[in-house]
C-alpha cells in the first residue's frame, strides 16, 4: 500500500503542477511558485499540497488564496486525468524550507573564508 500511495503523491503533484501552469487562469498566482511536496492521507480522503512561493508576504497569502479558490476546479480536473474513485480534499499548506535553506546557505557564505582570497591576507 506504500507504494501505491508514494505513485499516487507523485501523480497528485506533477498533474497539479501542469494544471497550475496551463489551466488555472487566476491572476493571483502570478507569483513564483513550485509545489513541492503532496502527501495524501492513506484513506485518499485528504491531501495536503506543499507549496513553496517565492515573494512577500502579501504575495504568499495572495498565492495561497487563489490556490484555495482553484481547489474544485483541480479537483475535478485531477478526477478526469487520473481516473480515481474518489480524489481527495485538497489542503494547500505554505512550505517555506527552500527559503530557510536559502537563508542558512547565505549565513554561511558570510562566515566561512572564501577560497578566492589568499592564505597571507585572511
Amino acid at each position: 500500500m506504500r507504494r501505491r500511495l508514494q505513485r499516487i503523491n507523485a501523480a497528485f503533484r506533477q498533474e497539479l503542477s501542469d494544471l497550475l501552469l496551463r489551466e488555472v487562469k487566476d491572476p493571483r498566482l502570478t507569483a513564483m511558485t513550485s509545489l513541492t511536496v503532496v502527501e495524501t492521507s492513506p484513506d485518499l480522503r485528504r491531501a495536503r499540497v506543499y507549496v513553496s512561493i517565492m515573494g512577500n508576504e502579501e504575495e504568499k497569502r495572495s498565492v495561497l488564496a487563489g490556490l484555495r479558490s482553484a481547489t474544485n476546479f483541480l479537483r475535478h480536473e485531477l478526477a478526469e486525468r487520473l481516473k480515481l474513485r474518489h480524489v481527495p480534499e485538497l489542503a494547500f499548506v505554505l512550505d517555506e524550507s527552500i527559503e530557510r535553506g536559502a537563508r542558512i546557505l547565505s549565513l554561511i557564505q558570510e562566515v566561512a573564508p572564501s577560497p578566492d582570497i589568499p592564505e597571507e591576507h585572511r
